[in-house]
C-alpha cells in the first residue's frame, strides 16, 4: 500500500530533479533565465499562481505575494556549478540520499518553499521570493530583499542546513576589499632601482592585512587572489589582490575596515588604493533568538527530529534581513552536506519533515500576528 506520505516523498523529489536538472550558473544569464522559466512552472502547479518576474541587470527574480506580506520565505534559484556539471554530477537517488549540482545548495529549499506555503489553508500574509545572483553576492537583489523583508515579522531563509541538520541561527558578515598598488616599471636587469616594485609592496600589504584577524573573536582576514606585474624581465608597475573578511559582530566588522584603510605603503614612491567594504552584516545570534524557539517548539508538538542551532561562517541574504533587524531564521532547508562540492547531497527522508516544520513556523507565526 502506498501511503500519503510516500507519495508526498515522490512528489518532492519530482519536483527536486526538475529544478536541478536545470543548469543554472549564476554568470550565465541565459541559464539562470532558463531556470526561473522551470521555478515558475512548479510555483504555477504547487501554489496555482504565477509569480511576478522581476528582470535586474539581466538576472531573473521570482516573487510570490499572498496579501500584504508578514512572513518572508527566502531562497535563490541560482547555482555555483557551470553547465555541463550534469554530466560528471548527474542527477540520482541512491539508498536514500539525493545528489546532483545545487540540490544541497539550494534547490531542495526551493521545493521546500513552495510545498510549505501550499500546505496551508490560508496563504495571506506570505510573500515567497527566489533569487537569481545569490552566489555572486546578491548584487542586484539586495535591495529587493530589503524592500520585500521591510514589513515583516519573520523571514525564513531556505538555504541548507548545517551540518547534522542544525539550523543557522547566527552568520558571520562579509566584507570584501581589492588591494590596488601602482608602481613605477623599469627594466629588471638594466636599471631595477629606477623601478617602484608594486609586488613587493603588495606582499608587505598581505602580510600586514593578514594580521588584524583575531582568533578569539572569530575574526578572518584572508587574503586570497593575487595579481603582479606583466613580464617576467620587468619592475612589475600594478599589483593587486582580494582580501576575504569574516567577523561575528559589527563592531568587528568596523574595526577590521578602518584599519585595512589606514595601512600605508612601505616602499617608496608605492600608491595604494582600497576598494570595496562591508558586503553582508552579520547575522546576530539575537535575531534568530525567539524564531529558533518557537522552531523547537514546533518541532517537539510534532515529534520531528531534534535539531540544534549553531553559527556559520558563510552569509547569505539572510545577512540583509537580519542587518534590518527583521528577526530572521536561516538554514531551514535541505539536510545533507557538500555544499559546491563533489560530494553535494540531500538526505531525502528529511526533505519532508523540514518541509513540514516549515509549514508550521509561517502559520504560527501569522496566527500570532492576528492575535
Amino acid at each position: 500500500m502506498i501511503t500519503q506520505e510516500a507519495l508526498l516523498v515522490d512528489t518532492l523529489v519530482s519536483d527536486i530533479e526538475t529544478l536541478v536538472t536545470c543548469e543554472s550558473p549564476s554568470t550565465d544569464l541565459d541559464a539562470v533565465a532558463r531556470s526561473a522559466d522551470v521555478v515558475v512552472e512548479l510555483g504555477e502547479r504547487i501554489l496555482g499562481a504565477a509569480p511576478e518576474r522581476i528582470v535586474l541587470d539581466g538576472r531573473t527574480h521570482l516573487r510570490w505575494r499572498f496579501g500584504a506580506p508578514r512572513v518572508l520565505l527566502l531562497g535563490h534559484h541560482d547555482t555555483v556549478w557551470p553547465l555541463g556539471s550534469l554530466q560528471t554530477h548527474p542527477f540520482e537517488v541512491q539508498d536514500g540520499i539525493l545528489r546532483g549540482p545545487g540540490c544541497f545548495d539550494m534547490k531542495t529549499g526551493v521545493v521546500m518553499a513552495l510545498h510549505a506555503a501550499a500546505a496551508l489553508a490560508d496563504r495571506d500574509g506570505i510573500s515567497i521570493l527566489i533569487t537569481g545572483d545569490e552566489e555572486l553576492g546578491s548584487p542586484s537583489s539586495r535591495a529587493l530583499i530589503e524592500e520585500e523583508a521591510r514589513d515583516c515579522a519573520a523571514v525564513f531563509v531556505l538555504e541548507a542546513s548545517a551540518d547534522g541538520g542544525a539550523i543557522k541561527v547566527a552568520r558571520k558578515g562579509v566584507s570584501l576589499y581589492r588591494v590596488v598598488v601602482t608602481g613605477r616599471a623599469a627594466h629588471a636587469g638594466l636599471e631595477p632601482e629606477r623601478g617602484v616594485n608594486a609586488a613587493v609592496e603588495a606582499a608587505h600589504l598581505i602580510l600586514a592585512v593578514a594580521e588584524l584577524g583575531d582568533q578569539e573573536r572569530g575574526t578572518t582576514v584572508t587574503p586570497t587572489l593575487l595579481r603582479a606585474g606583466h613580464t617576467t624581465n620587468t619592475v612589475p608597475s600594478d599589483a593587486e589582490f582580494a582580501v576575504d573578511v569574516r567577523v561575528r559582530t559589527t563592531a568587528e566588522q568596523d574595526r577590521v575596515d578602518q584599519a585595512i584603510r589606514a595601512i600605508g605603503p612601505t616602499v617608496d614612491g608605492a600608491v595604494v588604493r582600497i576598494e570595496g567594504g562591508a558586503n553582508r552584516r552579520p547575522m546576530e545570534s539575537g535575531a534568530s533568538a525567539e524564531l529558533f524557539a518557537r522552531a523547537t517548539r514546533l518541532a517537539a508538538d510534532a515529534g520531528l527530529t531534534p535539531f540544534d542551532g549553531v553559527e556559520v561562517g558563510g552569509a547569505s541574504d539572510g545577512n540583509f534581513t537580519a542587518g534590518l533587524g527583521i528577526p530572521t531564521l536561516d538554514g531551514l532547508g535541505a539536510v545533507g552536506g557538500g555544499a559546491h562540492a563533489d560530494d553535494e547531497h540531500v538526505v531525502v527522508s528529511m526533505i519532508p519533515e523540514r518541509t513540514t516544520l516549515l509549514t508550521a513556523l509561517i502559520a504560527d507565526v501569522l496566527a500570532g500576528e492576528q492575535e
